[in-house]
């Protein structure tokens, strides 16, 4: 007598405004494909949104969705969530995730998903991970959340992954423990994707290495300004830090960046303090002193010299209606 065939495993995704449609595909065609190359459906997306209908991404792409409140018979329903989602707030999103944790559906976030479902709460006592982007303010937000700048996070019955490509190495994982390693490894080569990364490989390059720094001297420095973020350190301590002296450190900004180190330092914390600007609630004052600025008026009158506008005119412009996003990101 054979066995029954298993009923597919439904994974709900619930589109938000502003996602990206990389990241959404990058979970689903993993699926699609894993039915493909079995023959049989082991895996059944479906698609929700609070309004229903037509969900378009950020590239105007997008997929049919159902309403949201249909969405208990899922097995797994991961929320994805692009643009702004510190600042996303949706009553019918709310109360549609709170009856899957009631039913005791296990919950997902791709890119901004899990900050979505971390200020809900549902992410309490669970590790997760989400898009660099958003990782900085919303651990200033809730300092007591388990985030981890990881590529994807599994924890019992909360998943998460930081968006773009991550999505698919997570679907992998997901798959491997369905269907063992070697049929999720020809998932992933399916995709000219020959190794499924890692869940603690880190979603960017160390910031010297964006920057495309050769000079290990130059690149020592800038790494620990962008650790010295809050208490900035003098030209003394990075030139003692990097090995040479503030002079030979000084000329090789100059060379590389055509300003000043202690510019080239402000700077990045400006950009840092822009981020928390557009992402968080956070005080004016809060927002100065995580950057290194001894006060409030200081600050705005630096933000002001390198932005054009001062913090709460920033803020204002990245108050958002519905979903507002400060910046696309995957």
């Amino acid at each position: 007598m054979t066995s029954p065939t298993p009923l597919p495993l439904r994974v709900g995704f619930i589109l938000t405004p502003d996602y990206s449609l990389m990241s959404l595909t990058s979970a689903v065609e993993p699926l699609r494909a894993a039915n493909h190359l079995a023959g049989r459906e082991f895996y059944q997306p479906v698609f929700y949104s609070t309004d229903g209908g037509f969900a378009a991404s950020t590239s105007g792409g997008g997929f049919n969705t159902l309403l949201l409140s249909k969405a208990i018979p899922v097995d797994l329903a991961f929320v994805v969530a692009g643009g702004n989602p510190l600042r996303y707030e949706d009553a019918a999103l709310s109360r549609g995730l709170r009856a899957l944790q009631a039913g005791r559906i296990p919950l997902g976030g791709i890119s901004g998903g899990a900050a979505i479902l971390a200020r809900l709460g549902l992410m309490e006592g669970r590790r997760f991970t989400l898009h660099w982007a958003h990782v900085d303010a919303l651990t200033e937000e809730m300092p007591d959340l388990l985030i981890e700048r990881a590529l994807y996070v599994v924890d019992r019955d909360r998943y998460s992954c930081a968006g773009g490509v991550a999505a698919l190495d997570m679907m992998c994982a997901i798959i491997a423990r369905d269907h063992g390693a070697e049929f999720a490894r020809s998932v992933a080569e399916w995709f000219i994707h020959p190794r499924a990364r890692r869940a603690d490989e880190p979603q960017r390059s160390p910031t010297a290495e964006r920057l495309e720094l050769r000079h290990p001297m130059l690149a020592s420095a800038v790494e620990l300004m962008f650790s010295h973020l809050a208490d900035p350190l003098s030209p003394d301590q990075l030139a003692a830090q990097a090995g040479c002296s503030a002079r030979q450190l000084q000329r090789l900004f100059n060379d590389r960046f055509g300003c000043s180190m202690m510019q080239f330092y402000r700077e990045m914390r400006l950009e840092k303090a822009d981020e928390l600007i557009q992402q968080t609630a956070l005080s004016i004052l809060d927002v100065a002193l995580m950057t290194g600025f001894a006060s409030a008026a200081h600050f705005s009158r630096s933000f002001v010299e390198h932005y054009g506008v001062s913090p709460s005119q920033r803020r204002r412009k990245a108050l958002p209606g519905r979903g507002m996003a400060h910046e696309q990101v995957s």
